[in-house]
């Protein structure tokens, strides 16, 4: 192994890190909200979560991102530039408090750094790309129709209940909800890292296919994200808890189980998505339960851009880096 795919490694591990404090607050902010856990707690919770994802899930999701671009296009600059961009742009957008898609921005950096290393868009594998592309839309459709479904057929089942004894159910079950949404966070999110570092790994020629990557790989990176999710991320925590809308456990519960139902779904068929993007469209599901007017239109319209601009501009930066690099180095 040489210094450079050492270096690489690293600088994955770090990115997988900044991930945690990053986008693990989507999974933490509804029950932080709710006041079902404190905060502390909170971390601890999912990030434990977050690392039981190791044994649960196959590497579907890292095999989909390991194949973005194609093999002669990527190169061990490549990658580098790709992480380098992609922790940049993680960063900026922590420190603005805007949930960004660390997902998008990891794949934009390897896209970005693969086209401008093979000088045309033809480094893009298109059958890799296409359905990441058209999940930034589905992904927080699916999940905002699924909590809605959610929360109707439960206000339908609670509503002769006494409003205190459901409440108190919920926040039990916003336990699980929380814990599955941790689970399909660690599942699709550790699994972009590893499927970053397996493409550096077979650019080496140290792996044939991302199924032979060592095992000591997956378990740094899920270790890597776990302990991300322990440092928080309380910005973003305020502004996906409740600046989007107000919620109470009955809907974060419901907005965390449609989160996890559309992680489970797109892991399944091997779909790297947004765990920002379906977080947040299943808490407007839930606002929309009330009211249209229950959801903060502003505050989403800012999320909106977030979205579709991560993937351009960390896409832009990876390939600024990379032409650098590449004449610094040459």
């Amino acid at each position: 192994m040489t210094h450079a795919l050492i270096a690489i490694i690293i600088l994955a591990l770090v990115f997988d890190f900044i991930n945690g404090f990053h986008d693990a607050a989507n999974s933490i902010a509804t029950v932080v909200s709710t006041k079902v856990l404190s905060p502390l707690t909170a971390v601890i919770w999912a990030a434990s979560f977050n690392f039981l994802a190791y044994w649960i899930f196959k590497l579907k999701v890292a095999d989909t991102v390991a194949k973005t671009v194609t093999p002669d296009s990527v190169t061990l600059m490549v990658v580098a530039s790709g992480l380098v961009a992609a922790i940049i742009w993680n960063l900026l957008t922590w420190w603005w408090g805007i949930p960004s898609s660390s997902s998008h921005t990891l794949i934009g950096g390897f896209a970005g750094a693969g086209i401008a290393n093979a000088g045309s868009f033809s480094a893009l594998q298109v059958d890799k790309v296409m359905p990441t592309v058209y999940f930034i839309i589905l992904a927080p459709i699916l999940g905002m129709i699924v909590s809605w479904i959610i929360s109707v057929i439960t206000i339908h089942l609670c509503r002769k209940s006494n409003v205190s004894q459901v409440d108190r159910i919920f926040r039990k079950l916003q336990l699980l909800s929380s814990a599955a949404y941790s689970l399909g966070h660690g599942g699709n999110d550790a699994q972009k890292v590893i499927g970053i570092v397996g493409a550096a790994m077979l650019s080496h020629g140290m792996i044939s296919d991302i199924d032979h990557i060592p095992e000591w790989v997956p378990l740094s990176c899920y270790t890597a994200i776990a302990l991300g999710t322990m440092f928080g991320g309380w910005r973003i925590v305020k502004t996906m808890g409740q600046r989007v809308t107000k919620l109470t456990p009955f809907e974060g519960f419901s907005a965390e189980a449609a989160g996890a139902f559309t992680l489970f779904f797109t892991q399944h068929f091997k779909i790297p998505v947004s765990t920002t993007h379906t977080i947040t469209g299943s808490i407007i599901g839930v606002g929309l339960t009330k009211r249209i007017s229950a959801v903060r239109w502003g505050v989403t319209l800012q999320l909106i851009w977030a979205w579709v601009l991560t993937i351009p501009v960390s896409g832009a930066l990876a390939a600024i880096i990379f032409i650098i690099a590449r004449k610094v180095f040459s």
